[in-house]
């Protein structure tokens, strides 16, 4: 597809990923929505996201931006209806079927924001079925945002604050109380960031060093990985998951990197990291320094003039964020990191060949339509190449993100499981010895009247046969006798006669 599509996120107040807008541009940079290509630019979309629909959406909310046409075409239906935020601009607003098409969506669940929210009657009008307002922070003047922001809030609108691109722009949107925020700012703000020492001298980024290395000491990575329980746990963890399906489990270390092997170590272990060193960064971080690793990686497949490997590009980008990741400059950041020349060149002075496929992949970040074709014509790179190769490298951060969460899940489950055992081996054993108790009590008791019986029995030894017996018309009163068992033949005694009145029998 001739065109650029990346994804931008959103955050909340506390730095929190809220979802992702997914942005669209022709490569020429003439715009998406020029109405002359509209026709042409909605085809190709419709195409390119019924092929990817999958590798777009994680699991949070994502805003897309619709022209007429993309409406008409049912484009948001390829989508389901929790996923998507429908986006609308101007171009929307002024077509003379827009409460129609709006309504339609509407009707079947679809939530709608719109862009540039403007004080004209036509969006006045629509405003009983818009959800968002999005403000563009980087174009308007603090007095209209101001204004905009307060109308927001009296209709019960959620408003977010994108094009933010510099710490003033954010302070002012959190001044006026924008729920959300977008722009490279926002994407690369880490609300704490790590010391210098704790994060080089880490685990985890020693192990990322040696695992990217062209020729990596599988001893050291193993050294390494035995070192750290939670790295070691989630490895084991992992290879033993669904994902990998092993007939026999696997309990070692260098069993499991044989299982995993090199190639797939790499690609797994910054995130797989993130369960042990969830200080070093957020989430969305993370996420990010994987993307930008995969998406380096991938586009040195079109690219021979570049002197460093794949492996190389790949520690590039995943090596871009520690700016923002660390709590010092990047000169101080990459003196004691074991890389090459070219890319510390790249990485902190944005100077050299090298640097030139880092500013591609940052452009593309920021949705710079023009620079990003200017690079990728430099480096010898496909244009209509980059937006497919991006979204493959998301639907492989995505993957191994959500198999890595499906054993943290396994954890919490089974340590749920167990907790939830324990109460119940804890009730369960209350309630029997409490069961048996009561038991034990009625069997003693029923031995006490066994021993009675016994007596009795005893003390009438050798009365067989008293059915005959003139006398005992008392017998029947005394008492424990109707429990008296083995009496049944008492036909005839002799030697008994003469005992009619015997004392107590009457």
């Amino acid at each position: 597809m001739n065109k650029y599509v990346v994804r931008q996120p959103i955050k909340d107040k506390q730095g929190n990923l809220f979802g992702y807008e997914i942005l669209f541009q022709e490569e020429k940079g003439s715009g998406l929505y020029n109405q002359t290509n509209d026709y042409a630019a909605a085809d190709s979309i419709s195409n390119f996201l019924a092929q990817n629909n999958q590798k777009i959406f994680s699991d949070k909310t994502t805003f897309m931006t619709f022209t007429p046409n993309l409406l008409f075409k049912n484009t948001p239906k390829i989508f389901k209806q929790n996923d998507l935020v429908i986006q609308i601009e101007d171009n929307v607003i002024i077509h003379p079927l827009a409460t129609t098409l709006i309504q339609r969506f509407r009707k079947e669940g679809y939530v709608f924001a719109i862009n540039d929210f403007q004080f004209a009657p036509r969006y006045f009008g629509l405003m009983e079925y818009l959800d968002y307002i999005k403000l563009d922070f980087g174009k308007n003047e603090a007095v209209s945002l101001e204004n905009t922001v307060k109308l927001a809030k009296n209709f019960k609108k959620t408003c977010i604050a994108y094009g933010i691109e510099t710490q003033k722009q954010y302070d002012l949107a959190r001044d006026l109380g924008v729920d959300y925020f977008q722009g490279q700012y926002v994407a690369e703000k880490v609300e704490t960031k790590a010391n210098k020492t704790d994060y080089l001298q880490s685990n985890f980024f020693q192990l990322v060093v040696e695992v990217t290395k062209d020729e990596p000491n599988v001893e050291m990575i193993e050294e390494i990985i035995s070192r750290d329980a939670a790295l070691t746990y989630g490895l084991l963890k992992m290879v033993n998951s669904v994902y990998f399906a092993l007939r026999n489990r696997t309990s070692s270390i260098r069993q499991a990197l044989v299982t995993l092997g090199l190639g797939q170590l790499k690609q797994w272990i910054y995130l797989l990291s993130f369960k042990g060193d969830k200080e070093f960064g957020s989430e969305d971080v993370l996420k990010r320094s994987f993307l930008r690793a995969n998406f380096s990686s991938q586009l040195m497949d079109y690219n021979t003039t570049l002197p460093i490997s794949k492996n190389e590009a790949y520690l590039m980008g995943m090596f871009s964020t520690l700016g923002s990741l660390i709590d010092a400059p990047l000169e101080e950041i990459f003196e004691d990191i074991p890389i090459s020349e070219e890319l510390k060149q790249a990485l902190v002075y944005h100077k050299g060949p090298c640097s030139l496929l880092l500013d591609l992949i940052l452009c593309y970040e920021r949705a710079d339509w023009q620079n990003i074709t200017n690079y990728a014509d430099i480096l010898g790179i496909p244009t209509n190449m980059i937006a497919q190769i991006y979204f493959n490298c998301v639907e492989e951060v995505n993957r191994i993100w959500e198999t890595i969460q499906e054993t943290e899940d396994d954890e919490e489950m089974e340590k749920a499981a167990g907790q939830h055992q324990e109460i119940v081996e804890d009730i369960i054993g209350d309630d029997l010895e409490e069961e048996l108790g009561e038991d034990i009590t009625s069997v003693e008791q029923g031995i006490d009247e066994i021993g009675e019986i016994d007596e009795i029995g005893d003390s009438l030894d050798g009365l067989d046969g008293l059915d005959g017996i003139e006398g005992l018309d008392g017998l029947d009163e005394i008492e424990g006798m109707d429990e008296i068992t083995g009496l049944d033949e008492m036909d005839s005694l002799d030697g008994l006669d003469g005992i009619d009145e015997i004392e107590g029998l009457e």
